[in-house]
């Protein structure tokens, strides 16, 4: 019995199908396939019903996931705690928020080439429930991104947060004084759209005060929604270390209103299966980030 049976046998039965096990092991659907029958034919038990359309476990099968699972873990463990860094090497599939992009990713980017050069990144950016899918269906293997910890189906750590403000053009005239949930309602809101952290954070803080927004423009990038609002086209939820060129320049302002918690950002991975390298990544991004420690935030 090896590892790469193990691993083949685990991905089946988690991702439910050969094919997405070949994706996530970068190999071919025969090599998985050879690997289960060599497998079987190691223990003298059958661990798929294929008297079905779909994966099914037998009962064996079932016995054997939770010794699988367990090995595997342990592995994970002995690896993370053991290895050096020269150990490591292949491509990590790593998804990325916007806000993360635009401000610390290049220094994470940076160190990870110097600790691990045998490591190829492959980075995605998207909306957070775009990277939490995908992480969950295992064609990410870590993402950094809006959230809180924990989150269910997902180990993570805190990234620090980061705090964002209404903005609007000055030529609206909404800076000069405070404004509430109600009167910001009024006015055409540029947002981003409801697969994002963003915008669930903005509809709960409409919500408490029983108020129902409008969005003139919805958008997949936050640089976007800025443009849209520096030309006027409305006012947005926007993060202000990104953006303090623009405020500095008086193309943006900040509109007061009652306060909006910080948005937490996290590294997390699918909690099925944690890799040594993804554990040490997002370790490393801890590390980098320079967003607000959660613990200095007033309550």
């Amino acid at each position: 019995m090896t590892f790469q049976q193990l691993e083949a046998f685990y991905w089946v039965s988690s991702l439910g199908s050969f094919s997405a096990a070949s994706d996530r092991l970068f190999v071919t659907q025969s090599t998985i396939s050879m690997r289960i029958r060599k497998l079987e034919k190691d223990l003298g038990v059958e661990l798929f019903d294929r008297s079905s359309h779909s994966i099914q476990l037998t009962l064996s099968g079932l016995e054997f996931m939770q010794y699988a699972r367990r090995i595997l873990d342990l592995r994970t463990e002995l690896i993370q705690r053991v290895a050096s860094s020269d150990a490591f090497s292949g491509q990590l599939r790593l998804g990325v928020a916007e806000v993360v992009s635009s401000t610390w990713l290049p220094k994470l980017i940076d160190l990870i080439s110097e600790r691990y050069p045998k490591v190829r990144l492959e980075i995605d950016m998207a909306l957070t429930e775009e990277l939490v899918e995908d992480l969950k269906r295992g064609t990410l293997d870590l993402i950094l991104a809006p959230g809180k910890v924990p989150m269910p189906g997902l180990t993570a750590v805190s990234l620090g947060s980061v705090e964002f403000s209404w903005m609007a053009s000055p030529s609206l005239g909404l800076g000069k004084t405070a404004r509430t949930a109600q009167q910001i309602a009024q006015w055409p809101l540029v947002g981003l759209s409801q697969q994002s952290y963003h915008h669930a954070v903005i509809e709960h803080w409409f919500r408490r005060s029983n108020v129902r927004c409008h969005y003139q423009i919805r958008c997949k990038s936050i640089a976007v929604a800025a443009s849209m609002v520096v030309a006027g086209a409305g006012i947005a939820y926007l993060p202000n270390r990104c953006f303090q060129r623009e405020l500095d320049a008086g193309q943006l302002e900040l509109i007061e209103t009652s306060t909006i918690a910080h948005v937490e950002f996290i590294a997390a991975m699918s909690a099925d299966e944690v890799s040594p390298l993804s554990m040490r990544i997002s370790d490393l991004a801890r590390q980098v980030s320079d967003f607000d420690p959660i613990e200095n935030l007033s309550t």
